[in-house]
């Protein structure tokens, strides 16, 4: 498998910011965020990587790892608020417009929308960039997401802490929205145990799958059993059997 290494400067957060890629250039690119404040080596040190393998070395994919700042924004829930959710939309802007971009560079896959997934808080990330950026992602796999930002905000709540909340802005989004489209010609899919740990992501995940029936959007949520727990054993197996259905070797 190859793999490589990247630290480069992001002029939004003004910092430099660490990144891996699996896989050689040419397959549809595809982003994986760890759970909260989790780091950019998270997806390969606890095996994520290793099921994902026989996409990656048959060049099915590119795998890129972003870092998260999660510790500054939707952990620090002692921190100033309004700070908190600047720097997190300042770190939204790094993946999209500065990560995303670089990203297409390495793999030659300009033209091409990428894969979004994650566990925990990273499938909170994954529905947050695919629904507020539906024209750079057609495939959401979220594990163990929530989708609500007050979550993490509690009772402050203003336009950038709406703009991170899809069960918010989804439910005021006009009909005849052009986001409305490209959600319905691309694959969501939502997953959650309903075991040990899962029980505020299995509420949340349930909150979205209600939010996106009444605007008749098409999604996958799937309720793993009672003896699903929040654990990375739970995700590599549901991430395996979600490749398989997106895309088949």
């Amino acid at each position: 498998m190859e793999i490589n290494y990247h630290k480069e400067y992001s002029n939004y957060l003004g910092r430099d910011m660490e990144f891996k890629t699996y896989g050689r250039p040419g397959g549809k690119l595809a982003f994986a965020f760890a759970p909260q404040n989790g780091r950019f080596f998270d997806f390969e040190n606890f095996g994520m990587v290793n099921e994902l393998e026989a996409w990656i070395n048959s060049g099915k994919i590119m795998l890129v790892t972003p870092d998260s700042i999660d510790t500054e924004t939707w952990s620090d829930e002692g921190g100033n608020p309004r700070y908190r959710i600047e720097l997190q939309e300042r770190w939204f802007k790094y993946i999209t417009e500065e990560l995303f971009a670089r990203a297409v560079q390495l793999n030659n896959s300009f033209g091409y929308k990428a894969l979004i997934t994650g566990c925990s808080m990273g499938g909170v990330h994954s529905g947050n960039f695919f629904f507020r950026r539906p024209d750079l992602f057609d495939v959401m796999i979220s594990l163990s997401g929530l989708f609500n930002a007050q979550y993490f905000f509690h009772d402050y709540f203003d336009e950038l802490v709406y703009n991170n909340s899809p069960v918010h802005f989804l439910r005021n989004l006009p009909p005849d929205h052009f986001y409305n489209q490209l959600y319905r010609d691309s694959r969501i899919i939502c997953c959650v145990g309903q075991g040990a740990w899962e029980e505020d992501l299995l509420a949340g995940t349930r909150e979205l799958d209600t939010v996106l029936a009444e605007k008749g959007i098409p999604a996958w949520f799937d309720y793993w059993g009672t003896d699903v727990s929040h654990d990375w054993e739970w995700w590599k197996k549901q991430i395996v059997y979600y490749f398989n259905n997106v895309l088949p070797l």
